[in-house]
């Protein structure tokens, strides 16, 4: 087994991995994932004790127990970026040795969750009501970066492109599961259904402002796709990567999102902050229990 190079794992001289800035043994099995550094104190208020606290840019980590059950909650930024770093760090934590740079022989698995907000594109979703996805339909092309064929759903993709009329200029679109486990585990009171993420917040979820899209009629067109009865219920910015990235390291990943905006009807949250408290508890008293 090759040593990894220090270019390509690189730790910092405290001992601590180079974004993250937390070592082996910070993080728990169970994690929560937010894309805003604020939201981690109001999850980890929760928390029965706070055993670790760090910071570095906008990654903000917290490790303590709730009824028992160790977990952390971290902040990962926006994007699919930030998600490639974060779910390779947060594997090389546990699956890696420091200290020889080698994979270790016994692999470990998370259970990674992140709590997001999104915007609907199906009508009948309802503003401050909860989204889960059961799939992530990839528009940001990051997966193709890696040798990844085999975690996705080629199917839904060659389907997605005849629907949809996709047009080729556009990034490849790829579709991964999220983990059958955590869904079983915190599903019940959601609206599932697959979730569109795109590489930006305004002209890839189809926004306009001053500049005119391209492709002014995606919106109405992904609304349309039907997959064995599945549809795209929703935009964000970081499932598919978590998702794809998760199966290719033998994580279990889930989201779960507070619907703050229906497209389908241009409306928007009033109260979206008691939305996101109250998903912050189904979450919590689900995984923990």
């Amino acid at each position: 087994m090759s040593r990894l190079k220090e270019s390509e794992l690189i730790i910092n001289p405290d001992g601590t991995i180079y974004h993250l800035s937390v070592r082996p043994g910070d993080i728990a099995e169970n994690i929560i994932a937010v894309g805003d550094p604020g939201r981690v104190e109001k999850i980890s208020k929760y928390f029965d004790r706070i055993n670790h606290k760090s910071h570095n840019r906008e990654m903000v980590v917290h490790t303590g127990e709730l009824n028992g059950t160790a977990i952390t909650v971290l902040s990962t930024g926006m994007g699919t970026d930030n998600i490639d770093i974060v779910m390779n760090e947060l594997d090389a934590l546990v699956n890696i040795d420091f200290k020889t740079r080698e994979i270790k022989d016994k692999l470990s698995s998370l259970n990674i969750v992140r709590l997001g907000t999104s915007g609907a594109i199906q009508p009948e979703i309802p503003i401050n009501s909860f989204a889960m996805s059961t799939f992530g339909c990839g528009l940001d092309g990051l997966l193709k970066f890696y040798d990844s064929d085999h975690v996705t759903v080629k199917e839904m993709s060659d389907s997605f492109i005849q629907q949809v009329s996709w047009n080729p200029d556009l990034p490849y679109p790829y579709f991964v599961a999220c983990s059958p486990v955590l869904k079983e585990k915190l599903n019940n009171g959601f609206h599932c259904g697959i979730t569109a993420t795109a590489p930006g917040f305004y002209g890839p979820q189809g926004r306009r402002l001053r500049i005119p899209l391209r492709h002014p009629d995606l919106n109405d067109r992904m609304q349309q796709f039907v997959f064995e009865n599945q549809k795209i219920i929703n935009f964000e910015m970081e499932t598919s990567a978590l998702y794809g990235l998760g199966k290719l390291l033998g994580h279990n990943t889930l989201t779960v999102c507070a619907v703050i905006a229906n497209r389908a009807l241009n409306t928007f949250s009033e109260d979206h902050h008691q939305a996101i408290e109250e998903l912050i508890q189904v979450v919590l008293e689900r995984l923990t229990a």
